[in-house]
């Protein structure tokens, strides 16, 4: 029976505390990270270690710093294991940067100095007028998408496993959290604004910009796109996505009914690790999950890799 792996690279939310402590005891990886801080003109250093989770939630500070993060992780775990030529990589919001990164499209530094980029753009954007996100539990995925945009709001993560967020002007949530429809949960969620929707095209321009000077490959493993949950076959098609990414919603319902379609049996994520595991176990059935959150679980990961890598 063939198996295939899927490498996962999650997106703001998912940042913790302390967690790049554990990394920085692995041999160059203080040297990376002091590099891509240089870089960003961000001490990710201490944002990794010893700032508190009020600081890090911060949209210009946290999508570096989740990025860095899971591209630490997955150089360690490259110097380790050889990944299986069928690998796909998939990476939620601004993890896709870290994705494209892990698939050779980008430099892991042009992948941190985007996402500095990209982050302070959005905080900036947020910054135009009150706009907000929260998440919406139960229902049709179909009916709930069309409902929110009769309510002028978007829906800009469909994250599967029965969980879309809706993002829109702070007067349109406040309507949608007093008048739930009977059998749905509504969460308000603290973030900055209204991320993957028109209100972010400031921070879509800054990027634009900022990516005309970056070179780019074509991937090397299968890269799946936020877009559409498909394959992306050139560089420069994946960088007009990321760029566009902004503004439009993130499909991660789509990247994992492809991974179903491609027959991945295993995923492992990288850190901060958590949230995309939970939607895979939720929504892909027999499908094996593995969080990797300190280099303690690294050969549990190489492990899970030779066991699920490209194999007949």
């Amino acid at each position: 029976m063939r198996s295939v792996i899927a490498l996962l690279a999650p997106g703001q939310g998912a940042q913790k505390p302390g967690m790049l402590m554990p990394w920085l005891e692995l041999k160059g990886v203080p040297e990376r990270i002091a590099a891509w801080s240089e870089i960003t003109g961000l001490d990710l250093r201490r944002l990794g270690t010893t700032a508190d989770a009020d600081e890090i939630k911060d949209t210009s500070l946290t999508q570096p710093l989740v990025v860095a993060q899971s591209l630490v992780a997955f150089e360690v775990l490259r110097e380790r294991v050889d990944l299986p030529a069928d690998t796909v990589l998939a990476g939620h919001s601004v993890g896709e940067l870290a994705a494209a990164a892990m698939a050779g499209v980008l430099t892991p530094s042009d992948a941190v100095a985007l996402a500095a980029v990209r982050g302070a753009e959005m905080a900036a954007a947020c910054e135009i007028e009150p706009t907000g996100m929260a998440a919406v539990m139960g229902g049709d995925p179909d009916e709930i998408a069309e409902w929110l945009t009769s309510m002028d709001l978007v829906p800009a993560n469909i994250n599967g496993a029965g969980q879309i967020v809706a993002a829109g002007s702070m007067a349109a949530l406040d309507k949608l959290t007093a008048e739930p429809p009977k059998g749905l949960k509504i969460i308000r969620l603290k973030v900055a604004g209204a991320f993957h929707t028109r209100y972010m095209a400031p921070a879509e321009a800054a990027l634009r910009e900022k990516a005309a000077g970056i070179t780019v490959n074509d991937p090397v493993f299968t890269l799946l796109s936020n877009a559409d949950g498909e394959p992306v076959s050139t560089g420069a098609e994946l960088l007009r996505r990321l760029i566009a990414q902004v503004i439009k919603p993130v499909r991660w319902d789509e990247c994992m009914a492809t991974m179903a379609r491609l027959g991945v049996t295993a995923t492992a994520e990288m850190p901060p690790a958590g949230t995309l595991s939970g939607l895979v176990r939720r929504q892909l059935a027999g499908v094996a999950t593995l969080p990797l959150k300190t280099p303690a679980e690294l050969d549990k990961v190489a492990a899970l890799i030779a066991e699920h890598g490209g194999t007949q």
